[in-house]
């Protein structure tokens, strides 16, 4: 929260009176020694992962409708960015066991960690599931959207092309979600 004495708000408020507004999280930059685990292979620290490509993350909690709302969207946004220098993939916060259930075909088109603990959610600093996020080759995240707004995920999206010099994919198109919120990404 940011607080704010300058702006009078509605109703009565003497002079001094400071005041709360409200403000969205941020995401952090992870440590580079948080180990993520893919489907298929062997568990690897997110530097190793990030030695040679950025990652576009789409990060999701299968145990949600949100997250199951937003996947043919996240799926179609990935395979735009698929021949970018960019690792596109999907976190799932879950156990390798049940992340083939929750993605079903996609989990044999896409990389995916299984992140049970949530290690990586944590180190993000994420609030909010579903998350598109982009981190670079530095392990900086240069971009991070919560729950689903066509707005914020394009934001992300115009950072990942930006950096990789490709064409972004267009969003929201029709048969996209309406935007939600999403749901709480520590439980």
């Amino acid at each position: 929260m940011h607080r704010c004495g300058t702006y009078p708000l509605e109703g009565d408020v003497s002079p001094g009176t400071l005041r709360l507004l409200r403000s969205d999280p941020v995401a952090t930059n992870p440590s580079p020694d948080i180990t993520l685990t893919p489907l298929v292979g062997d568990p690897r620290p997110l530097e190793e992962w990030l030695t040679t490509f950025h990652l576009a993350s789409v990060v999701l909690d299968p145990y949600t409708n949100e997250s199951a709302w937003i996947l043919d969207t996240a799926a179609r946004i990935l395979r735009g960015f698929s021949g970018s220098d960019a690792r596109v993939n999907f976190v799932v916060t879950c156990p390798v066991s049940e992340a083939r259930a929750f993605l079903g075909p996609l989990a044999d088109e896409f990389l995916v960690f299984c992140d049970a603990d949530r290690s990586f959610v944590k180190g993000l600093g994420l609030a909010t599931l579903p998350a598109f996020v982009f981190l670079r080759t530095d392990g900086t995240v240069q971009g991070a959207a919560e729950g689903w707004s066509g707005a914020e995920w394009r934001a992300v999206a115009d950072a990942i092309a930006t950096t990789t010099a490709w064409s972004r994919p267009n969003m929201p198109v029709a048969g996209d979600p309406g935007p939600f919120h999403g749901t709480p990404a520590l439980v």
